[in-house]
């Protein structure tokens, strides 16, 4: 029986497109594998010494489980949203950042918007329906805050000096803020 006891990587198809497991025997762990997405990149880690047949089975399941959560945020991407990512991406990141979906979300009552990274949905952004109502340099700002978070998923010094080169930074967050106090809420949250 093989197992699995030098890091090794393989490329699988989902949907219409590929990925690359890169799977790394981890001393570790004990039963079960961990794994994460990175744009389509999957980082797999199983335990050393894991039958072959059993990692396979493994990525078989992650394959499945990320076309299934790709699909359903294929289905709910707002295009206008998109192209707007698109936009801002291209005018003041230099096409530098990657993300899957971008949608409009209903249930967001004190966030205003969310990036995931990492899992089966990594790279989907969600845009509160709240921003609909606010001036178009503020969702603007939000999208371009979630899109940094694709390169920095932190709020790290990094992060802020990354965003500063979208120029209306400052004053959307004084909108926000204004927002939140008119509201009575301390801080506007963007996650």
């Amino acid at each position: 029986m093989n197992r699995v006891t030098e890091p090794f990587s393989c490329d699988v198809v989902v949907g219409e497109e590929r990925l690359r497991f890169n799977v790394q025997p981890d001393g570790r762990l004990r039963a079960n594998g961990r794994w994460t997405l990175r744009g389509d990149v999957v980082t797999l880690r199983v335990p050393r010494g894991m039958p072959s047949a059993t990692v396979e089975s493994i990525i078989k399941r992650i394959a499945a489980r990320i076309q299934r959560s790709r699909a359903r945020a294929d289905r709910r991407t707002d295009h206008d949203l998109m192209q707007r990512a698109a936009q801002l991406n291209a005018q003041y990141f230099n096409n530098e950042l990657t993300w899957h979906s971008i949608r409009w979300a209903e249930n967001m009552h004190t966030r205003l918007g969310s990036c995931s990274n990492g899992g089966a949905s990594d790279g989907d952004i969600r845009i509160s329906t709240a921003l609909r109502r606010y001036p178009s340099y503020v969702l603007d700002y939000v999208i371009a805050h979630e899109l940094c978070h694709r390169k920095y998923p932190n709020h790290s010094a990094e992060f802020w000096a990354y965003l500063a080169r979208f120029p209306h930074t400052e004053r959307a967050r004084g909108f926000l803020e204004g927002v939140a106090f008119a509201g009575g809420v301390s801080e506007p949250e963007i996650d």
